[in-house]
């Protein structure tokens, strides 16, 4: 405890809460993000113990961390607290491109491979902007148990209130976010996408991209997933492409080229 509170507003708080949880719960790789609305992501920690390219990190945060459920969770005011990632994905996330990708998704492409489970404290700062401190395990420790899972909620008040003073402290790139969020707003998104598809379509494909099946979006927006089917067609059409895998890689080409 004496070591977090040292660290607050420091670049080491993020390793002393992996000090203070390494006593009480087993995990192999940890990170911190500072996530908001239409502005780039900040590592703030990198526990990633230097497993994951360079080039994978450099496009997770030119525009990869938008299909990460935890980033979507931020942006939609989730409440505080701890989350398995399993918890806030789409239906479709595990087996969408951003999932199974090495040039974007930390965890696959890290030396551990793919991680059998993430679990993240979500705290929030301000409207639209808040911090996700994670902890991850190898498929070969198996997932975090439910002792495990209860020792951190019931540390979650120290992470969120160090993580709370910190950004008063130190914020990264201090400023307002946006107050009202919008599907225009998401420039990743758009400008991929920006004279070729409707505002409804761009949409749907920022939703197919982050992992919802035609019936999760056919929920979301209170249509039939026939007419999903349709839109999906027409999008297929628009970009000349011809499926989900398609669609992934023209927004992989684009972080990829585009400097942040």
């Amino acid at each position: 405890m004496a070591g977090v509170i040292a660290a607050v507003g420091t670049a080491n708080l993020g390793q002393s809460l992996c000090a203070l949880l390494e006593g009480e719960v087993r995990f192999d790789m940890s990170c911190a993000y500072l996530f908001r609305f239409d502005r780039p992501a900040v590592l703030l920690h990198d526990g990633y113990n230097g497993g994951v390219p360079a080039k994978t990190m450099s496009a997770y945060l030119r525009g990869g961390y938008l299909l990460d459920p935890f980033y979507v969770a931020c942006m939609h005011e989730h409440p505080a607290g701890v989350w398995r990632m399993s918890e806030l994905a789409p239906d479709s996330f595990f087996s969408s491109g951003f999932a199974i990708s090495p040039d974007l998704h930390p965890c696959v492409s890290s030396t551990h491979g793919s991680l059998v489970e993430e679990v993240g404290y979500i705290v929030p700062l301000q409207a639209h902007t808040a911090v996700v401190f994670s902890l991850m395990k190898a498929s070969q420790h198996g997932p975090f148990t439910d002792a495990e899972t209860r020792r951190l909620q019931a540390l979650q008040p120290i992470v969120s209130k160090a993580f709370e003073a910190h950004w008063r402290l130190r914020p990264e790139e201090p400023g307002e976010a946006p107050d009202t969020p919008g599907s225009q707003l998401e420039s990743a998104f758009v400008d991929i996408l920006q004279g070729q598809l409707t505002d409804a379509q761009r949409y749907i494909a920022k939703l197919l991209l982050q992992g919802h099946s035609n019936g999760s979006i056919a929920h979301l927006l209170g249509i039939s997933e026939g007419t999903v089917k349709v839109h999906k067609h027409n999008i297929y059409q628009r970009l000349q492409i011809s499926s989900n895998a398609d669609l992934f890689r023209l927004f992989i080409n684009y972080i990829s080229a585009t400097p942040r």
